[in-house]
């Protein structure tokens, strides 16, 4: 049944919301994000195999612990926008937008008449037709977020455009492709990159759209929220949950080795 999206209240608010890349195809990973009391998550399809079944139980983890479930998809085929959010999926995230074309089809997949043509269904989200399902569709509009991300130098270049469109919630940064796009691949941090993202959002800006930006680094935060940034996502649990294991045997390998050093002493 479709909640209200905290997240949206958060961002209308003026509060700070943090959020999470999912990439790992597990209920209980979304349950622990949520645990960790993080506002959103991005459930990654693109760059992972995730079935249908169990991206929707994903999403149900996510609404069990009060977590605002985003769902990033392959790509913006207007079917594989439906089954995210038929699954639940409180909004979509579609990498690679790069002109307005793409952004309007992207709204109208994502929202019902009048605002969009999305395929009519009463299942998961208008609660299996329990209710008043054209109360159902206008509540939807009103909650679903459609975000962009932006990962090429063309994308960059039509930005005014894309972000003019009238149904755009939110726009997501994408760097490590960007990088690519400029010739400079995983220099996420580089000049140009940096002023890409600048570009993109002091446009957002413009515009009124909230801008989610990726911090790479600690300070990155500060800079942002000086810029009137208050979304971030903060990377992917895949990479966290690698660092925390490395750092964890390592703290033990150490002391082994102090051991062992100290026995040679003696």
């Amino acid at each position: 049944m479709l909640r209200t999206n905290t997240l949206k209240q958060k961002i209308q608010a003026g509060h700070p919301a943090f959020g999470l890349f999912c990439s790992i195809p597990s209920p209980t990973m979304v349950e622990m994000i949520g645990c960790a009391d993080f506002d959103f998550v991005i459930i990654d399809t693109e760059h992972v195999l995730i079935n249908p079944e169990t991206l929707e139980n994903m999403i149900r983890a996510a609404d069990a612990a009060h977590l605002t479930p985003l769902v990033r998809v392959a790509d913006a085929n207007p079917g594989t926008i439906l089954r995210a959010l038929d699954s639940g999926a409180q909004g979509i995230v579609v990498p690679h937008v790069q002109s307005r074309e793409q952004a309007e089809a992207i709204v109208r997949a994502s929202r019902y008449y009048p605002e969009g043509m999305r395929s009519l269904n009463s299942g998961r989200p208008g609660a299996f037709g329990k209710g008043d399902l054209v109360a159902y569709m206008k509540k939807a509009n009103e909650e679903i977020l459609v975000i962009p991300m932006i990962e090429s130098k063309e994308a960059v270049a039509q930005i005014d455009e894309i972000l003019s469109v009238p149904g755009i919630d939110m726009v997501l940064e994408g760097a490590a492709d960007l990088s690519q796009s400029y010739g400079v691949p995983w220099q996420t941090r580089g000049e140009i990159v940096r002023d890409a993202l600048t570009h993109v959002q002091a446009a957002a800006a413009r515009h009124g759209v909230p801008y989610c930006a990726i911090p790479r680094a600690r300070e990155d935060v500060a800079a942002w929220q000086a810029k009137g940034v208050g979304v971030f996502v903060l990377g992917d649990e895949r990479g966290i949950a690698f660092r925390a294991l490395r750092s964890h045997l390592h703290t033990y390998q150490e002391a082994c080795a102090d051991e062992t050093k100290g026995r040679e002493h003696i």
